[in-house]
């Protein structure tokens, strides 16, 4: 029996969604396929996941059929004709900026960006957004606006937060490639809940997207995307980063290498803390210490960080309230007798509440601690080119257990939890990256964590790429893929 027309369609799309990027666009730049049969595929993916995976806070399916009609690739182009997500905390025209909220869901975005701008330039097609916590604020995404996102890997289980929706989607093979952004581990620790390489750049590293550099919290957080491949997130990189820096990043070619040195790699097992992680989690860095020595570099026993956990972590609560409190004034301003801040997350509004009765001082004391933090991280990582340690503590968690109705004090504990080995590289600044090693006798996967000094983006990616190559992760998602056609057959 002939397959029929529609049986075809979804037979190619799902070929498509074994493919990163990178190899979508270089099907558009050889004439073997348009932008729009890449765009129908991934909407034809898309309508037939997301009722199970729930990662999209808004879609605009024509308008995404309209930019690829109208695309024009360029050779100087990374991702001519390809689809992608924006996370639903970044504005782009044309699309909702909703930030997780009842309050925003729906509302038309301002503007762009220089950041937006860029992917543009880039030749990305935005079918979307991404489900994320309400303004960023939790580790899991499961939001009063949107719902629960689900783990692609087992549907019982939570994705992460903030960036959650977008490493579903990626995961999934909804599209190859989304943006996702970082202020404490967001992109990190989705990554290793869902088998995705997650890169944090540098601090200031890439072009602004929106935040004003007067917010107190913007120094932490850094714009990226999660990727299924490495390549994909270097060329995300190169397209977004300011041209003024002293060193732009290399080219793929050149990164492909790997370290032109042996790599002084020290490792650490208990987060800033001091506590240890689960039995995943030990088998993810013995997995990631035996590759590393095999390829060559020295990996030694450190103690981590000295940071002072307590006050950083006071200091991270008491900016965010803050940030959020400014933004509850500025609505209730707008909106007069109108505003009803219930309307926010219960979570939300307790760190509100919390940061109204700070003194004055607090803003100045909390800065002061985000500098000695860094500080101390920068003297323990000067012994070392790499540091390597745990993305996250255990692999994916129950959804429906940390929620924003939650206790909001157990929330902030968990939040210490799962951040308590990546917030390090946001207070300094570093680069640092989420790399998929390790799957657990259950089969959920689980990340080991690797950052380098500021500025040394380049490095990371060069051990990325040998790490990678040594130990493909991409088997696994393909598989995952092969399982998640057979939804809706």
């Amino acid at each position: 029996m002939r397959a029929s027309n529609l049986e075809l369609s979804q037979q190619a799309s799902d070929a498509l969604s074994a493919l990163d990027a990178t190899a979508q666009a270089r099907l558009v730049s050889t004439g073997q396929a348009s932008p729009l049969e890449l765009v129908d595929a991934a909407i034809q993916r898309i309508e037939r996941l997301e009722p199970h995976i729930n990662a999209l806070a808004s879609t605009d399916f024509e308008l995404a059929r309209e930019c690829a009609r109208d695309a024009r690739p360029q050779a100087d182009m990374p991702f001519p004709g390809v689809p992608t997500l924006l996370k639903d905390l970044l504005a782009y025209p044309g699309h909702p900026a909703g930030f997780g909220s009842r309050l925003f869901k729906g509302q038309p975005a301002p503007g762009g960006s220089d950041y937006t701008d860029a992917l543009d330039r880039a030749g990305l097609i935005v079918l979307g957004k991404t489900t994320t916590s309400e303004f960023g604020l939790l580790g899991t995404t499961e939001t009063l606006a949107h719902g629960a996102t689900r783990n692609p890997w087992n549907f019982a289980l939570s994705t992460g937060g903030s960036s959650g929706g977008a490493v579903a989607a990626v995961a999934s093979g909804m599209v190859p490639v989304a943006h996702a952004s970082d202020g404490g581990g967001s992109i990190r620790g989705p990554s290793s809940f869902c088998g995705l390489f997650g890169f944090k750049p540098s601090r200031d590293r890439t072009v602004n997207a929106g935040l004003p550099p007067t917010m107190p919290t913007a120094r932490l957080i850094s714009d990226h995307c999660v990727s299924r491949s490495v390549r994909d997130s270097a060329a995300w990189l190169a397209a977004t980063e300011r041209r003024d820096l002293a060193r732009v990043l290399p080219a793929i070619d050149d990164l492909r290498r790997g370290p032109q040195k042996r790599l002084r790699i020290g490792v650490y097992r208990h987060d800033v803390f001091g506590r240890g992680v689960s039995e995943a989690a030990e088998g993810a860095l013995k997995t990631a210490i035996s590759l590393c020595e095999a390829l060559g570099h020295d990996v030694t026993a450190c103690d981590g960080p000295d940071v002072d956990a307590p006050e950083t972590s006071r200091a991270f609560f008491n900016l965010t309230g803050i940030v959020l409190s400014g933004l509850f004034d500025q609505i209730a301003a707008a909106m007069g007798g109108a505003f009803d801040e219930t309307r926010f997350e219960p979570y939300t509004v307790a760190l509100v509440r919390r940061a109204r009765r700070l003194p004055e001082a607090a803003i100045a004391e909390a800065i002061g601690a985000t500098t000695r933090a860094e500080a101390r991280a920068n003297q323990a990582i000067s012994a070392h080119d790499i540091l390597l340690s745990p993305t996250v503590p255990f692999t994916a968690f129950p959804l429906g257990t940390k929620g924003p109705s939650e206790d909001p004090d157990q929330l902030i504990a968990f939040t210490e939890r799962l951040a308590g080995f990546t917030n390090v590289a946001s207070f300094a600044g570093w680069p640092a990256m989420s790399v998929p090693l390790f799957w657990s006798p259950e089969g959920l996967p689980i990340g080991c964590h690797f950052a380098a000094a500021t500025g040394e983006d380049a490095l990371l990616f060069s051990l990325a790429f040998q790490l990678e190559e040594a130990a493909p992760w991409q088997p696994w998602l393909t598989a995952l893929a092969g399982r998640l056609a057979c939804l809706n057959a």
